[in-house]
């Protein structure tokens, strides 16, 4: 049913956008080379070889997908807890987020205090958004924490694209040497990547998600 649906899906988008797949595989293809030299930045502020997250069985075949992202002209009201989009933190490695200019996205510098602050991120034109996830936090021991961030909404329909890159679906992620000692050990049991990421889909869709699939 799912090869059913995607071939479904592009035969339905060629009549009317005709170049949807191969603008969406540009994009992707983009976005991956993009991505690829973040990690590569943050190995170098870890203190590791530039290359070190390309070693076979770690980054080397990753799962990277994009979310076209559309909210509505509703108006936010936080107090009640209406948003474009709750507070939470990606559940992988990095995200960069591309928008259409209009704000709403919003950041939690400091995401265990209380009361949290929340900042504007304002885009800039021709520039990524770079979100940091969890599992990079995990790697690092705490040292890159994840981004909690939210959508507010005022009034003006928001368009975003979202490109996800984590590491391979088997990857172990576990503490990095360089990120613990003996003063500092490691908050995180070791875990693979793709058992990390279906745990946290499940939670976040409970009774649909389950772990046996």
């Amino acid at each position: 049913m799912y090869k059913v649906f995607i071939k479904t899906f592009y035969q339905g988008s060629a009549d009317l956008l005709p170049a949807w797949r191969e603008t969406m595989e540009k994009y992707y293809q983009h976005a991956l080379s993009v991505g690829r030299r973040v990690i590569r930045l943050i190995a170098q502020a870890l203190n590791l070889d530039a290359t070190f997250f390309e070693k076979p069985g770690l980054m080397d075949a990753p799962m990277a997908y994009i979310r076209l992202l559309h909210y509505s002209g509703e108006v936010s009201n936080p107090e009640v807890g209406i948003f474009g989009a709750g507070a939470h933190s990606d559940y992988g490695m990095i995200t960069l987020l591309s928008t259409d200019g209009v704000p709403g996205l919003q950041i939690c510098k400091r995401k265990d205090e209380i009361p949290q602050v929340w900042e504007e991120v304002q885009p800039v034109k021709g520039a990524y958004i770079v979100n940091l996830g969890d599992m990079l936090e995990r790697w690092s021991n705490g040292v890159f924490r994840s981004t909690l961030h939210r959508v507010i909404l005022e009034g003006k329909e928001r368009y975003s694209v979202a490109f996800f890159l984590d590491p391979n679906f088997d990857c172990l992620v576990e503490c990095l040497p360089k990120c613990c000692s003996k003063e500092n050990p490691a908050k995180y049991a070791p875990i693979t990547s793709g058992y990390h990421l279906l745990e946290r889909y499940s939670q976040s869709y409970k009774g649909i998600i389950s772990m046996s699939t």
